[in-house]
């Protein structure tokens, strides 16, 4: 009896204590389903590789489209619009097919349902189109593409002025520095490039003035985008293939504005003095790769915060940079060092 008692307090106590009644179903009848513990680590496992993949599109995507990009640019400077273009509807193109739907009993396909309203969407276009085509646009004005990546890296500053401002966030004094440090890596491995010519600084001054000043202004248009789309993913999840979808398939109607430029655009890579396929295999190149790339931003920005992603953006700049300097056998020297080094050293104190 008292045998049989104790066992019965001891049943029990196990039915009064959730975790307790939890161990004995995991180790008796429910031994086949899975731990708690195993989803969170599953979790974990699946976020590490989504980072893993976000990382490897970024890096392998934007290098490989920067080096096609500046190919493009050797051949004709004025093929930004017709590029931008090219790449919005290529995007749009490859990414249509999971968008449609096909259920609808007068079988004629539509777009399924939005997870992110129009609006929201459309806001995000604008800017989105507008930064490309500036960022494009500058060459046109002799800006060389080493200024542009000074300016650009430049986005690390402005995203953490911009999340002090609007979204209340709060800084430590390194991670403060590690951006200034950054920002000076980059400036110094930029600026380490020399120019093919010289011609761009016996330009007018005014013409050149016209391009830094787009320059300045696409780098606040590109902030206030990262923050839209940080804001975005955080409301209504990490649906950032929605995202590259929408932004450039709304923003092809835009493009009807430009097609003189856009004519003009390919009409110059068709006279260019070299193998006849070559600047549009030089252009394939650069479509794919500015879809890896493209991919692995929105799908980063729905992971990180927007400082973040674009610290590893500014890391990229200076990764795309010294790739450059070596493809085009455009020499490797102490400065370009120092500035790859400062970026390395400010990204690693920025992670502490």
């Amino acid at each position: 009896m008292l045998r049989l008692r104790r066992r019965t307090d001891t049943e029990k106590g196990r039915k009064d204590d959730p975790q307790e009644t939890e161990s004995v179903q995991s180790d008796g009848r429910g031994a086949g389903k899975a731990r708690p513990g195993s989803d969170s680590e599953r979790q974990s496992a699946l976020s590490v590789i989504d980072f893993s993949l976000a990382l490897s599109l970024v890096f392998g995507g934007c290098c490989t489209n920067v080096v096609a990009y500046e190919d493009l640019l050797k051949m004709n400077r004025r093929i930004g619009s017709a590029l931008t273009f090219s790449q919005a509807l290529f995007i749009t193109v490859q990414a249509l097919p999971g968008f449609l739907d096909w259920t609808h009993p007068d079988h004629l396909p539509r777009l399924k349902k939005r997870t992110v309203p129009l609006r929201v969407w459309g806001i995000q276009v604008l800017l989105s189109t507008t930064g490309s085509l500036l960022n494009n646009w500058v060459f046109a004005f002799n800006i060389p593409l080493t200024v542009q990546i000074v300016f650009r890296s430049a986005g690390l500053s402005v995203s953490m002025l911009f999340g002090y401002l609007f979204l209340k966030k709060r800084y430590s004094l390194l991670q403060v520095f590690s951006v200034l440090l950054v920002s000076l890596g980059v400036g110094l491995a930029t600026i380490s490039k020399p120019s093919a010519t010289a011609a761009w600084s016996q330009d007018d001054s005014a013409r050149y003035f016209v391009g830094i000043s787009m320059l300045v202004f696409s780098l606040f248009v590109t902030g206030t985008l990262g923050l839209l789309q940080e804001r975005t993913y955080k409301e209504y999840g990490p649906c950032w293939k929605e995202g590259v979808f929408y932004t450039h398939f709304l923003s092809l109607p835009f493009y009807s504005l430009l097609a003189p430029d856009i004519i003009q655009g390919f009409r110059g890579l068709s006279t260019v003095p070299a193998f006849q396929l070559y600047p549009y295999v030089v252009l394939t190149i650069n479509l794919f790769s500015q879809l890896f790339c493209v991919s692995g931003v929105n799908k980063l920005t729905s992971q990180v915060s927007s400082v973040s992603t674009n610290l590893i953006l500014t890391v990229r700049k200076a990764l795309s940079l010294c790739i450059s300097v070596w493809w085009f056998q455009n020499g490797w020297n102490a400065d370009l060092v120092l500035g790859a080094s400062l970026v390395f050293i400010g990204s690693m104190l920025f992670a502490l």
